[in-house]
Formats: C-alpha cells, sequence, structure tokens
C-alpha cells in the first residue's frame, strides 16, 4: 500500500511499498523462459554457422581431402594459393571482371527501371512484380534457360539474329562472348532487388524538395541530378555492397551454363571453390580459398564503408 508523508518544507512525497518476498523469483523464472525461447536460435546459430566457421579454419591448415585422416600443413595453403597457384590467379582475375561488368549494370538498370516504376501509371504493381520475379527464381532454373537462349543450334538468340540476315555463333563456346553472356544473364537475374531498394528510397524523398526545385526553374535533369540522385545515396551504397558480395559469389548460372569454360574463361571463385573441394577432392584447399574469399569481402566492406562518408548524405 502507498503512502505519503509530510516533510518539514511542507512537501508531500510517496513512499513505495517494499517489494514482496516473490519478486525475485518472479524475475529468475521470466528470464529461465526469455532463455528458453532464445535457446533454439542461439543453438542453430552454434550447430549451423559457428561450428562449421572452427572447422573451416582448423580444416584450411590441413591437406584433407574429406575422408582421411587430417594433416596439419600450417600457412602452406594460404601460401600455395596467394604466391603459387597460376589457375586460381586467373580465376581471382575472371570474378574481377564477372563484377565490372554485373555490377555496375545491374546498379544502372535498377535505378533506371526504379524511376520508370515510380511512376503513377495503370498496372504499375503488374510491372513491378515482373522485374522482380527474376530476382526470386531458382539460380540453376535460371541457367537453363539461358543456356537455351544462347543455344547454337535452336537457340532464340541464333533465331532472332537470323531473321535480319546475320549469322550466329556459339556464344558460350567462346571466350571473348561467354563472359559477356554470363554478366547479361546475371543482371537479367539481379536486377529485382536493388530496384526495390531504390524504388524505396525514390518514395521517401519528399514532394516538397521537387515542388521548391521546380519554382526555382529546374527542369526535369536538374531534379534528377541535384535532387533525386543525391538522396538516393544510401539506397546506392547499400545496393553497392550487397552486389559486391552478390557477385563475388556468384555460381549457379555459371555452373549451369558454361561449367567455367572454354578453357576457364568464365571460371570465378565459388565455382572454382566447388570444384576444388568436391571434384578434386582438397577440401582443406578449398577452405582456404574460402577465408581468402571472406578476407576480399571483409576488406572491401570496410573500404566502402570508409569512402561512404564522403559521397552519401543521409540529411
Amino acid at each position: 500500500m502507498t503512502t505519503q508523508t509530510t516533510t518539514r518544507s511542507g512537501l508531500r512525497h510517496r513512499r513505495e511499498p517494499p517489494a514482496r518476498r516473490g519478486g525475485g523469483f518472479a524475475a529468475r523464472r521470466e528470464a529461465m523462459f526469455g532463455y528458453l525461447f532464445v535457446a533454439p536460435v542461439v543453438a542453430g546459430i552454434a550447430v549451423f554457422q559457428l561450428y562449421p566457421i572452427l572447422m573451416t579454419t582448423v580444416t584450411s591448415l590441413t591437406d584433407w581431402d574429406g575422408i582421411s585422416p587430417r594433416h596439419f600443413v600450417g600457412l602452406r595453403n594460404y601460401t600455395t594459393l596467394l604466391f603459387s597457384d597460376e589457375l586460381f590467379h586467373r580465376i581471382v582475375r575472371n570474378t574481377f571482371v564477372f563484377m565490372a561488368g554485373a555490377i555496375p549494370l545491374t546498379t544502372l538498370l535498377a535505378l533506371v527501371l526504379a524511376l520508370l516504376c515510380n511512376r503513377r501509371l495503370p498496372a504499375m504493381g503488374v510491372f513491378r512484380l515482373a522485374f522482380f520475379v527474376p530476382y526470386v527464381a531458382n539460380s540453376v532454373a535460371v541457367g537453363f534457360v539461358w543456356y537455351w537462349f544462347y543455344a547454337p543450334d535452336n537457340g532464340v538468340l541464333n533465331g532472332l539474329l537470323a531473321m535480319v540476315g546475320i549469322q550466329g555463333t556459339s556464344w558460350l563456346a567462346q571466350s571473348g562472348w561467354a563472359m559477356v553472356a554470363l554478366i547479361v544473364a546475371s543482371v537479367w537475374q539481379g536486377v529485382g532487388y536493388p530496384m526495390v531498394v531504390f524504388l524505396a528510397g525514390l518514395q521517401g524523398i519528399p514532394d516538397t524538395l521537387y515542388a521548391a526545385a521546380k519554382v526555382d526553374g529546374a527542369g526535369a535533369w536538374r531534379r534528377l541530378w541535384h535532387v533525386t540522385l543525391p538522396l538516393l545515396t544510401p539506397s546506392t551504397f547499400f545496393v553497392l555492397i550487397t552486389q559486391f558480395i552478390g557477385t563475388f559469389q556468384v555460381f549457379g548460372i555459371v555452373f549451369v551454363m558454361t561449367q567455367g569454360g572454354p578453357n576457364n574463361a568464365t571460371n570465378v571463385f565459388m565455382l572454382n571453390l566447388y570444384q576444388t573441394a568436391f571434384g578434386a577432392g582438397k577440401v582443406g584447399y578449398a577452405s582456404a580459398m574460402a577465408w581468402i574469399m571472406f578476407a576480399v569481402i571483409a576488406a572491401a566492406t570496410v573500404i566502402q564503408w570508409k569512402l561512404q562518408r564522403r559521397w552519401v548524405h543521409y540529411d
């Protein structure tokens, strides 16, 4: 029961009743239920994330083939990959070439589609859905669709070229065109998610800013350059980071369409890691590749995070 006391100055203060003896038990019981609720999540993280990370670290220091006992070799896998493995160096170059083509094209196309889908037109929701559906499609299915599209005999692309009198070719069998074909397929599949991110950013820009720009005499291009693009820099920053991580780990489309050929011209990081671990049986070597990939992604993310202070505007 709450009581009131009067001090010498005449001010009244409320005195709270003492805590009941059962309060400590209730708090412990509530904490126990909280631990029980989070226990499955913690256990899942420990079993499916922390343990594999720990085992990959240990395995990267061995020459384990997945069957025989592990043999500790120290940092030999890392030194061989970084300084001696010419195939690995070529694959790293292929990966960055793929990224250099896919990231700018995906980002630019996503921005253009977001600007178009931001208009208030009939059935605009249908177009937004159509652009986003390829992103949630299975990469293997997308790879088969584009493999049929580039097929030399009955492919769609060669059929369209034949209609206008142009001789087609084996797009995926030529070193010069195979990487371009993969980039186009990757952009087609991956443009949906960054488009949604840009669209959310566009809808968060106040209309009053565009109205003020119109009053100042700014045309459509000047409003785009001085209002839209600066206020979309947080969305652009997020898109670039996610695109870097996603394209660096591309696997399904390459595996289905080219399997790294011709002559390793399209062999990328994740595909080579898979081939090394499960094809050649060099699990320890592949584990070292995985940690190198993690180091590259982490370093690139930190660099982008540091540089974003110069060009990203949050206000």
